[in-house]
């Protein structure tokens, strides 16, 4: 019998459906995403079994987000302060499963505390990496670094220093593709799971890159990025949810 992959579904601004029983909660904060433009077949090797490169007008990307993870709580447990709280940095690809699912895969997660490293590698299945880091803010400018403790490549180094600019009134349809992701593809517990989250339509501001040297990107088995980014925004932040994980039956064959 031929299973025929439902078409990706639309990118929305809002989620598509509301998470009434959370399995994590926790805010996003102070974001700097930054994208890059790929060939598709440059990814796809690399993506969760059961999953395709997402692409827009033939393109797919690869996205450096750094951030501040605020009072990660689990169900619905208030968020812990110390443990849930610290800065992350991640390198992630654009996906979309057999039933037409858009989300993101994780190439690497750096985090400042080792606790939630472990947690999330353990459970989750993630690539986390515990790694010394910090956002700092001057005046209208953020900086956020990093540099890879455990477990590698060691040293592996991040820094950004962006201002953000004027508010997106109305985001571009490549920016709704970057941002406005409702899931999560990875293994989970020996398969392969969509994890779903919710929060509110994402605050967007342009932004004005003052610097960026990392290799990041190179670290998680990319090729280095050439040049500057396509898009460079900023957000300051969104409270958000995620839901227990489902699984994807994955890509069908004949």
């Amino acid at each position: 019998m031929t299973f025929t992959p439902t078409p990706p579904e639309p990118v929305t601004p809002d989620a598509p459906a509301a998470i009434s029983e959370p399995l994590l909660t926790q805010g996003w904060l102070d974001l700097a995403f930054l994208h890059w433009a790929m060939d598709p077949s440059e990814v796809a090797g690399l993506l969760p079994t059961g999953t395709v490169p997402d692409t827009f007008d033939g393109a797919t990307y690869v996205g450096l987000v750094a951030f501040r993870m605020h009072r990660v709580g689990w169900l619905r447990l208030p968020g812990i302060p110390y443990f849930g709280t610290f800065p992350e940095t991640n390198v992630r690809l654009y996906t979309v499963d057999a039933h037409g699912r858009r989300g993101v895969a994780f190439r690497s997660l750096d985090a400042s505390r080792l606790v939630p490293v472990a947690m999330g590698r353990a459970v989750f299945r993630l690539p986390y990496v515990w790694s010394k880091m910090a956002v700092r803010a001057e005046g209208d400018t953020l900086t956020y670094t990093s540099s890879r403790r455990w477990p590698g490549p060691r040293g592996a180094r991040c820094r950004i220093t962006l201002r953000p600019g004027e508010r997106v009134e109305e985001p571009t349809a490549l920016e709704h593709f970057l941002t406005a992701r409702w899931g999560m593809h990875n293994a989970f517990f020996g398969g392969v799971a969509y994890l779903p989250n919710h929060h509110p339509r994402w605050p967007l501001h342009r932004a004005r890159l003052v610097s960026c040297e990392e290799d990041l990107v190179a670290a998680a088995g990319l090729p280095a990025p050439a040049g500057d980014p396509v898009s460079v925004l900023y957000s300051p932040g969104v409270p958000v949810r995620l839901g227990r994980p489902a699984r994807p039956a994955g890509i069908p064959t004949p």
